[in-house]
């Protein structure tokens, strides 16, 4: 009775996919632990943020590509309207209008677009009968730069790239041509001039210290040189949990967040990142596999556009870290403190998993 109690609520529940998420949330608390100065309360605010995340996964798994499919229109419609009210009524902090105060919270709605984005674009490509022309993509690149415009002005960065990423990668499995990619490059390196002065003082600063951190090491370039510090001084197989110089004596900043990896590279070295570029690399041939067994368009280009996104978190986080892209302020994925970043994930994990087990249930 229980076995079968269980095989029922689990039955949507990928558990390949499912063990490797566990064993990165396992590492998250295992390095968070060592990273927040052995605080308890930190860890159990994390504990907290994985069982809401896997709530959210687990609810994802068990709506219907069908159902997701029927609303990816109405999510980006919401989305973009509160983007919108972000803009034109949102909460200032930090310098950025990036919050919404709805009176009895306060919502990011940025975060919304995360998965709202790649839902719109791989049903508006599943509505086009046949091989899209350049008009589709035309309309498509439309409706990605609307949302990725409004965020870059909130200014947040990192998010607008993102997303952006999750709304390309769509494109690209849709079929955007290589001629296409190489004469969109082109121009781009042509605007760089024209994107330049669009560009906050402290966005400008941030690419001039990834060529020079030096240049203001105790301000401006200090979390990207104490980072690559910590790096470097982990070796081949790092100092050991608990160990680590930069971390203990509070050297490296934003230790917690964007700057965990510089943690887990010191205290366990060049070995433990390889084995964690492993563990990421199954998570990431896994959601590409479900991909390229899904039955439909829309369940195609949504799954590898999850998954790809998942790819581009972890690649610019590392890349930031370790100095050869700019700090803009993205986590590692699953790893990092933090409720955001671990909910948006799981339930884009959950949505590949409804892919996977909807497509295995209707087969049968």
């Amino acid at each position: 009775m229980i076995s079968k109690l269980f095989r029922h609520l689990f039955k949507h529940i990928d558990g390949f996919l499912m063990a490797c998420l566990f064993f990165a949330m396992f590492v998250s608390l295992f390095v968070l632990y060592s990273a927040s100065g052995q605080s308890i309360d930190r860890i159990s605010s994390q504990i907290v943020n994985i069982m809401v995340a896997l709530g959210v996964l687990w609810i994802a798994a068990n709506i219907s590509p069908q159902k997701l499919e029927r609303i990816s229109l109405l999510l980006y419609v919401v989305g973009v309207m509160l983007l919108i009210a972000v803009a034109m009524f949102g909460t200032i902090s930090h310098g950025a209008r990036r919050w919404l105060n709805l009176g009895f919270m306060q919502i990011q709605p940025s975060e919304l677009m995360r998965i709202a984005m790649p839902l719109m674009l791989a049903w508006y490509f599943a509505t086009r009968e046949g091989k899209p022309g350049a008009l589709s993509f035309i309309i498509a690149g439309l409706l990605l730069a609307l949302p990725v415009g409004l965020i870059m002005k909130q200014p947040d960065l990192g998010t607008s790239l993102l997303i952006a990423s999750s709304g390309f990668y769509v494109l690209f499995l849709a079929g955007l041509s290589w001629r296409f990619l190489i004469g969109a490059a082109v121009s781009l390196m042509a605007l760089m001039p024209v994107f330049w002065s669009m560009l906050h003082d402290y966005q400008r600063r941030r690419i001039e210290i990834l060529f020079d951190p030096t240049q203001d090491p105790l301000g401006a370039g200090y979390h990207t040189i104490q980072a690559i510090i910590a790096i470097g001084s982990g070796g081949a197989t790092g100092k050991g949990w608990l160990n680590g110089t930069q971390t203990q004596l509070d050297f490296l900043p934003e230790r917690t967040t964007d700057f965990i990896f510089a943690v887990f590279s010191e205290e366990f070295g060049f070995l433990g990142n390889m084995l964690l570029l492993g563990l990421f690399s199954i998570i990431i041939m896994r959601g590409l596999m479900i991909a390229s067994q899904a039955q439909s368009t829309f369940t195609r280009l949504l799954a590898g556009a999850i998954t790809l996104n998942f790819f581009s978190y972890a690649f610019v986080n590392m890349g930031m870290v370790s100095g050869i892209l700019p700090v803009v302020g993205v986590p590692l994925p699953l790893i990092s403190y933090g409720g955001t970043s671990m909910v948006t994930l799981c339930l884009g994990f959950g949505i590949l998993m409804s892919i996977h087990t909807h497509k295995n249930l209707v087969a049968n």
